[in-house]
């Protein structure tokens, strides 16, 4: 018994080995075949298709694989074995109890038949399900800008009640084939009981060979069980394996590595298109006989209205899209003959809608360049780029900024810059001696023995930053321990009666205003609660705080701790009170060194603070203003400090390891664009396609782009989607598309000044 347990349990280990490995497998080669599908492909399918295939429906095939062989095996050996001996038992009882499986074989297939056309629309509807899952999730915000709630969830109730009857029925079929198989189980007791006691009554059986042939028979259940569900399971995993094979049963359309001997040859900057077409499968020409020449190193615009072809024909050149007519020539290559390695190596694109990756700044710059060094004939010829070279390319994208910035808000790693902190410290120290004097009026630096104005009640007793959940400055009025200090230092009772005070005023001021925090700002109280506080304000000026209840008293104190005498202006800080709360810092310092010695990190000014970010650390002090022009002058006051000490090259390198978020949701739009434009240009290309790569961008940032771009006349090729004709002068030709022709090509200033089709697009006319 003991054996026979552990064999089990090592053939059940084995196949789920076996069944996990394969469906890895499945995933791994289905995953790397859907990636170089077609980009047709992925405009027909919903990406909850993938989603669903990859994730769910693989699973089952991965199971059938794991019982494949050990399943079968072992239960028809089983089967075999004991109907050979119930045979030797009594032959005629043997032979008509086994004849009951071969009409079990026969009638459950029927069953199984409609269970297989459930199963199948299941199937499809799951996906379905599945892409409208993923399509209101990637369309969130335009759900909520139309406040489009109720047209999803339609949407998804049409869906999930499909689904509910499908499976419904899918289910009862299943039931049913179990009940048809334990139907026919179920008859062999019967017949050996009758024809066993016919047989004894003739004297033709012993009672004993009776009860061995049923104990025997008992034995058929189990195995017969266990090939019955491997009959469904192979039923269920063949369906859903098939659907999705046919889905994905596309190939790809350009030849992916280089497969030629040698190294990948050399190809230069120039473009011929040639008779170029490209026609849908519903008959529609998107370009029509499309002609044109880039030389190398030669700056081309394609403008038109839209739907004149312009993306389309940029993404022909960049090989996204396979082209019908004609021929896209590369340096006299065949663009469509041309490996994806190939291309990869020579061209960079850049889309008006760049995708960024979740994950760092960093990995999303390297993007582009780890794709190159992902192919075997080209990883040999990359070189790895420097932080030099990062630092340029930003600065020509114009994020550089911004990724110092991330930098700066950052908090230091002490185990990768373990001498960072010395050195900020000292950047500190140079920051208030060389430029205290002049930001004096618009920061409010931390000093021990100064009281901040423009910082609340509880952030001027905490002076530090609060590393326990407990002591976050929402949460002190209900600490007891906190209570408990602010008592022992005569500070509970004057906080509770300028709490009463503020209250008193905020009522008297604002009346019964409506609640909306426009009204609030300039008290401590917030609009949400203010419908309570109204209630309290009445209470307390009927009766002494004193006789308040715990919790009204606490809500008094509450609002003292928001108070930030800068702001609140309704009432003044009292001299008093404020001599009161600096006293209070020090007692609290010492109070949780021997009472809470990790609630605080406090504020020192010769002690780096770890839970605060680089910039804080620095700045040590908060903006008196939000005006930009000061913000700017501290950032650069900031960023010489950081120069004279050579750490802007380091501080950048922590900031490229800001995580982007999902899907780049912490970076702008112009952000995203500018990374995007980074990284393409971090490799270099021989040939640039640009799709409107920088709509996203102001003017100042557009310009500064377009001059960069004009730099690399003569060994860049540029193919640039453009919007802002005021940049057409830059660029040496201009093609003017309209309905998938390109109507007018030549120098820009040549055709503005014949007034044709580039003339009447530039003046608003159409053509």
């Amino acid at each position: 018994m003991l054996l026979a347990s552990g064999l089990k349990f090592a053939m059940n280990g084995l196949q789920a080995v076996i069944g996990q490995r394969a469906m890895t497998d499945m995933r791994r080669e289905l995953y790397n075949h859907i990636l170089r599908l077609p980009l047709s492909f992925f405009r027909k399918n919903q990406p909850g298709t993938v989603v669903t295939s990859l994730v769910n429906e693989l699973s089952t095939a991965g199971n059938f694989v794991g019982m494949a062989i050990a399943v079968p095996l072992s239960n028809i050996l089983t089967l075999v074995a004991f109907a050979v001996y119930l045979i030797w038992l009594n032959p005629l009882l043997g032979i008509v109890t086994l004849s009951i499986y071969p009409i079990a074989i026969f009638i459950v297939p029927l069953a199984q038949r409609g269970a297989n056309k459930a199963n199948k629309q299941r199937v499809v509807v799951s996906q379905e399900m599945a892409s409208q899952i993923t399509e209101s999730m990637i369309g969130i915000q335009e759900i909520h800008a139309h406040g489009s709630f109720r047209i999803e969830e339609r949407r998804y109730n049409t869906l999930i009640e499909r689904l509910l009857k499908i499976r419904i029925v899918w289910t009862l079929y299943r039931y049913a084939v179990k009940v048809i198989n334990n139907l026919f189980v179920g008859m062999g007791p019967v017949l050996v009981f009758v024809l066993g006691g016919y047989l004894m009554m003739q004297g033709k059986i012993e009672l004993g060979s009776i009860v061995a042939f049923l104990s025997a028979q008992e034995k058929l259940y189990d195995p017969w069980k266990e090939l019955i569900e491997f009959y469904q399971v192979y039923q269920d995993a063949s369906i859903r394996y098939k659907k999705i094979m046919h889905i994905f049963d596309k190939e790809s359309e350009f030849l992916l590595e280089y497969d030629k001997t040698g190294p990948i040859p050399e190809i230069g900057g120039k473009i011929e298109v040639k008779n170029l077409s490209l026609t849908t499968t519903d008959g529609i020409k998107l370009l029509d006989q499309i002609n044109l020449t880039v030389e190398n190193g030669e700056h081309v615009a394609l403008v038109g209205f839209s739907g004149s072809g312009k993306s389309t024909l940029a993404g022909c050149i960049s090989q996204l899209y396979t082209y019908t007519g004609g021929d896209v020539l590369m340096d006299g290559h065949s663009v469509a003959d041309l490996s994806k390695e190939e291309i990869v190596r020579n061209i960079g694109y850049i889309s008006q809608s760049p995708f960024i990756f979740t994950g760092t700044v960093n990995e999303n710059l390297l993007y582009a360049h780890e794709a190159l060094v992902s192919y075997p004939a080209t990883r040999e010829t990359v070189v790895e780029p420097s932080l030099d070279d990062k630092i340029v390319v930003l600065q020509q994208a114009g994020l550089f900024v911004d990724i110092l910035r991330f930098g700066l808000n950052s908090r230091n790693d002490r185990d990768q810059n373990p001498d960072l902190e010395k050195i900020l410290l000292r950047v500190r120290q140079n920051f208030q001696e060389n430029y205290g004097r002049e930001l004096a009026e618009y920061v409010e630096f931390y000093r021990e023995d100064n009281y901040l104005y423009h910082s609340s009640v509880a952030e001027n007793l905490i002076f530090g930053t609060p590393q326990l959940d407990e002591f976050g400055i929402d949460k002190l009025s209900d600490n007891k321990a906190f209570l408990g200090f602010l008592d022992s230092c005569n500070l509970l009772l004057p906080l509770i009666e300028t709490g009463a005070e503020l209250l008193k005023q905020t009522v008297d001021i604002l009346g019964n205003v409506p609640r909306e925090d426009i009204f609030f700002e300039q008290t401590p109280i917030q609009a949400a609660t203010y419908g309570d506080h109204f209630e309290l304000a009445e209470k307390t000026a009927e009766i002494s705080t004193s006789h308040l209840s715990r919790d009204e008293r606490n809500k008094l104190l509450a609002i003292a701790l928001r108070f930030i005498p800068s702001q609140h202006k309704i009432i003044v800080l009292q001299p008093l009170l404020e001599k009161l709360i600096l006293n209070g810092r020090r007692g609290f310092r010492k109070w949780c060194t021997d009472n809470a010695p990790d609630a605080v990190s406090f504020y020192t000014d010769t002690r780096y603070l770890g839970s605060q970010s680089i910039l804080n650390n620095i700045f040590f002090g908060s903006l008196t203003t939000d005006s930009p022009t000061v913000d700017d002058r501290v950032n650069q006051c900031i960023i010489h400090l950081l120069i004279e000490e050579d750490l802007l090259e380091r501080i950048t390198d922590i900031g490229m390891n800001f995580h982007v978020g999902n899907m780049g949701d912490k970076l702008s739009g112009g952000q995203q664009q500018k990374l995007a434009i980074a990284r393409v240009l971090l490799k270099h290309p021989k040939v640039l396609v640009m799709d409107e790569a920088t709509s996203a961008l102001d003017n100042k940032s557009q310009s500064r782009i377009q001059k960069i771009v004009e730099q690399w006349k003569g060994t860049c090729t540029v193919i640039s989607v453009i919007h802002r004709l005021d940049m057409l002068p830059s660029f040496d030709k201009v093609a003017v598309l309209k309905a998938g022709k390109i109507i007018e090509l030549g120098n820009p200033k040549e055709l503005i000044s014949n007034k044709g089709a580039l003339y009447e697009l530039i003046h608003g006319k159409s053509h």
